[in-house]
């Protein structure tokens, strides 16, 4: 099962709180595949964020209120970051590539999931993704050195193109043995097909 996301998505964050279970419940190996979401909806040619809502549940305010709903729902931390958290998700998606290329793309992402929903920190930036590369155990150097590299815009295209060509439109997807699943709302479904 691949799991296409992207760090500074709040319903991205929400699922990912939810995968150790999916996994230790159902006996499945989730892949982490993180995108930057821009990509996917210039694959897609639309996106929801351009312009006006195209319905209530874009605006800014009930994402907000939905996210919390969901947390308390789940039983985890949820701090609305817009507006107090100051990050570039370009970069953010970027450092999360470059632990893909190190292999601890995981924790490297559920950790900076939680710098952005969880921590209220005021500010993300360079300096933090290197703080964060080295508390889950890479080495900053080699961390620094593949996040300037051209090689994180080119694995995030990647997932991008592998996730829309599988049926992705947004994050988070799931997508198991060619069927697709959106939102952090259709891990129930999710469980429904696994167990088929």
């Amino acid at each position: 099962m691949r799991f296409y996301y992207s760090v500074g998505s709040r319903y991205s964050y929400l699922a990912s709180t939810q995968v150790g279970k999916l996994e230790r419940e159902m006996g499945c190996q989730v892949l982490w595949r993180p995108l930057y979401s821009v990509d996917l909806y210039e694959l897609c040619s639309a996106s929801p964020f351009e312009g006006e809502p195209v319905s209530g549940q874009y605006d800014w305010d009930y994402r907000r209120y939905d996210a919390e709903c969901w947390a308390e729902y789940y039983g985890v931390s949820y701090k609305e970051p817009r507006g107090v958290v100051e990050f570039d998700p370009r970069l953010l998606a970027r450092a999360c590539a470059a632990a893909d290329a190190l292999s601890t793309m995981r924790s490297y992402s559920e950790s900076m999931f939680k710098a952005i929903f969880a921590e209220g920190l005021p500010e993300i930036g360079e300096g933090e993704c290197l703080q964060r590369a080295e508390v889950v155990g890479l080495s900053k150097d080699a961390f620094a050195r593949d996040l300037a590299s051209p090689g994180p815009e080119r694995r995030l295209a990647e997932a991008a193109e592998e996730a829309h060509s599988a049926g992705a439109f947004g994050v988070p997807s799931f997508v198991v043995d060619h069927r697709m699943f959106w939102g952090k709302d259709r891990l129930v479904l999710v469980r429904h097909f696994l167990k088929k």
